[in-house]
């Protein structure tokens, strides 16, 4: 049975996770190092299957994959034994370095960015913002790939004055390309991005090659409100539901379940999800497929196993918000604080259905957690997850679900102190039905 989790110890744990990962390259580092501390070992995808049973992980880029054959093994499941599945993603949105960003105007160094995803532009401004990410260099025998994380402060989007612009409180309008360029230095000369890489990841300057470099801000998260019942951290779509699938998961496996729990951080939702590690990726299915084959199974035990999988995609919510509560569907009120946020659409946006629902129901009364259901308003479009994605190339009954937060795709999202606990016992649940 799995055990409850403490509330202010998984806040702070959701706090030091997310500033440890500015980048989904960070946010699977982390899991990593906690999935391995725990006895789990990684697996190269371009070697030989483990054949044994055990606990495993792989990473591919800003996704990672882990699951667990002991407990099925041990029961006697076989190959064909079903999977439970916990998916979320690690990316959010944020400003991207351009290939070839450095240039000056008008006495000051700037760098070129590309906006990544459905981000807030308004409140990346005035923000003291970090580098960090992954950056390919030449090595001894042909590409590595190193990450960095730069925690000091250098890059500033800088906001417009009142006295140019009296319009901008009633109607701010900014340009991608031509307001969102980060100062970095003053001179008529460029900066050297590609210098800055090479000290930061330890290189010659000739020898970096390529880059996925991202802005971040460096203000670190904390607890905040009265009682201090809220976290103020960035990321937290979808971080927060990433850091609860690898508590969950570490939970659930104890308990040594007679399925095989899985738990995958798809990197690219934000985007699409098309991309060699999105959810749209072979990532997924060919990581199950080849546990069932590692056990012995056939082709056929495979989708026998896959007509058992049962698959919880979570994703951050919309708690109602008290300023804008006509944006709200008016009879599904959602609260911080108040449990895992079911997520339902009938178009299929999520990909909840009522057995994926119930399934999710039941988890959280096995873990003792409130439930609320989330529907947007029949008159506003819906956002979307991995669900829907991973729904259709398993064919595994999926469900749609979240934690809720304010101020969703800002730097600074807000979220209940009390959530991150019920979320990982919700899932941990949902991971080890009883």
């Amino acid at each position: 049975m799995a055990h409850s989790f403490d509330t202010d110890t998984e806040a702070q744990g959701l706090i030091d996770y997310v500033d440890a990962s500015p980048t989904p390259f960070h946010a699977c580092e982390q899991a990593a190092r906690r999935l391995s501390a725990e006895g789990f070992s990684e697996v190269d995808e371009r070697a030989a299957w483990p054949t044994e049973p055990g606990r495993h992980y792989l990473v591919r880029g800003g996704s990672l994959i882990a699951w667990d054959t002991t407990g099925a093994h041990g029961a006697g499941a076989g190959p064909a034994a079903g999977f439970r599945v916990v998916g979320a993603h690690t990316d959010s949105p944020n400003l991207r370095i351009k290939p070839n960003p450095d240039h000056s105007r008008a006495g000051w160094q700037l760098l070129g960015v590309e906006p990544y995803g459905g981000l807030i532009l308004s409140s990346w401004l005035d923000r003291d913002l970090g580098l960090a990410g992954r950056v390919a260099v030449r090595g001894r025998d042909g590409v590595e790939s190193r990450t960095f994380h730069g925690h000091d402060a250098l890059l500033r989007v800088a906001q417009l004055a009142i006295h140019l612009d009296r319009t901008q409180n009633e109607a701010l309008s900014l340009n991608k390309q031509a307001h969102m360029e980060p100062l970095w230095g003053v001179g008529d000369e460029p900066g050297d991005f590609v210098g800055y890489l090479a000290e930061q990841v330890g290189v010659d300057r000739e020898d970096v090659l390529s880059w996925d470099v991202m802005t971040h801000p460096v203000q670190p998260s904390t607890r905040l409100g009265r009682s201090r019942e809220l976290i103020a951290a960035p990321r937290l779509d979808n971080l927060a539901t990433s850091y609860a699938g690898v508590r969950a998961l570490l939970d659930a496996v104890a308990t040594e379940p007679t399925h095989v729990p899985v738990l995958v951080l798809f990197d690219h939702e934000e985007i699409g999800s098309t991309s060699e590690r999105g959810a749209t990726s072979t990532l997924l299915p060919s990581v199950l497929e080849r546990i069932v084959a590692a056990g012995g199974g056939t082709r056929d035990d495979y989708w026998r196993a896959l007509a058992s999988t049962v698959i919880a995609s979570g994703d951050m919510g919309h708690a109602t918000h008290p300023n804008y509560a006509e944006r709200h569907e008016p009879m599904h009120t959602i609260r911080v604080n108040g449990g895992p946020v079911l997520k339902v659409n009938t178009n299929l946006r999520y990909a909840t259905d009522s057995f994926g629902a119930a399934a999710f129901r039941l988890a959280c009364e096995q873990a003792g957690v409130p439930m609320q259901t989330f529907v947007t308003r029949s008159d506003l479009p819906c956002g979307s997850t991995v669900g829907p994605v991973t729904s259709s190339l398993t064919g595994a009954t999926t469900v749609d679900f979240g934690a809720a937060a304010l101020s969703m795709h800002s730097t600074r999202e807000l979220m209940g102190a009390d959530d991150p606990a019920m979320y990982a016992g919700a899932l941990s649940a949902f991971l080890a039905p009883a």
